[in-house]
């Protein structure tokens, strides 16, 4: 057990760290299209002040090993979480990282990326479609096209905003 105790322990507010991280995970779970699970790790993460082993999350949230790791999973391909060593101890931890919005917009702007790819490859192949296929196929590679090009410039605006 680590020295900080449990994200869900504290002088006072385990009550509303409780209510806190099922707010998160229900309303950030569900905005991000994560199970209400993902947002309640997401939420005893941030406000963990200490990294967090999976026996941690699994006691603090009540969660399988397979429920917890599964969610680990999700939150750090979504840029929100991150897998550290923690000295002294033989379990990865894992911490909200602090650049975590930062790191969701770019796992937002990465997938968009690919829809981009995928509008430009469906455009070239569909050049013998009738009118009506092209128009829809440009439309979608223009959409993808704004949509890289404005996430692009909201990450790198985010970041300056938030760097230091």
């Amino acid at each position: 057990m680590r020295a900080g105790g449990s994200a869900m322990e504290g002088e006072g507010s385990a009550g509303v760290d409780e209510l806190l991280v099922e707010d998160f995970g229900q309303r950030i779970g569900r905005a991000m299209g994560w199970p209400p699970m993902a947002g309640r790790l997401g939420g005893v993460l941030m406000l963990s002040p200490d990294p967090m082993t999976m026996s941690e999350l699994q006691e603090a949230l009540g969660a399988s090993k397979g429920s917890v790791s599964e969610m680990t999973r999700l939150l750090i391909t979504n840029g929100t979480v991150e897998r550290v060593k923690v000295p002294g101890v033989r379990q990865a931890g894992y911490v909200w990282r602090d650049d975590a919005w930062s790191g969701c917009l770019q796992h937002q702007l990465d997938q968009t990326q690919q829809l981009f790819e995928l509008a430009r490859i469906v455009q070239e192949r569909g050049a013998d479609m009738p009118e009506a296929q092209q128009a829809r196929l440009r439309d979608m590679h223009a959409y993808y096209a704004f949509m890289v090009r404005e996430l692009s410039r909201l990450v790198g605006e985010y970041q300056r905003l938030h760097a230091g």
